[in-house]
């Protein structure tokens, strides 16, 4: 099974749609980390990730950035492939 982390805010609409496209993609987000209860959290993720917005998401180990960097893999046809699809 493929294992996706974001790292989220409650109230974060890039994070809708990441999670929108991982959906119709037929995949669900295994663990949903919310840094804005937790400061510690984002730190965690800025030394994950060397950023500071959300979403950052990880599919499996591998790290694959913000809506934005999913979308475009999506667009180059590499999503799939990271889904194991």
């Amino acid at each position: 099974m493929t294992k996706i982390t974001m790292y989220s805010t409650q109230v974060c609409p890039y994070c809708v749609m990441a999670e929108r496209l991982l959906t119709s993609k037929g995949a669900a987000i295994t663990e949903k980390i919310l840094v804005d209860k937790d400061p510690t959290l984002r730190d965690e993720m800025i030394a994950k990730t060397g950023r500071r917005t959300v979403p950052q998401i990880f599919i499996n180990e591998t790290h694959v950035g913000g809506f934005d960097d999913l979308s475009a893999l999506d667009r180059a046809g590499k999503l799939d492939p990271l889904l194991g699809k």
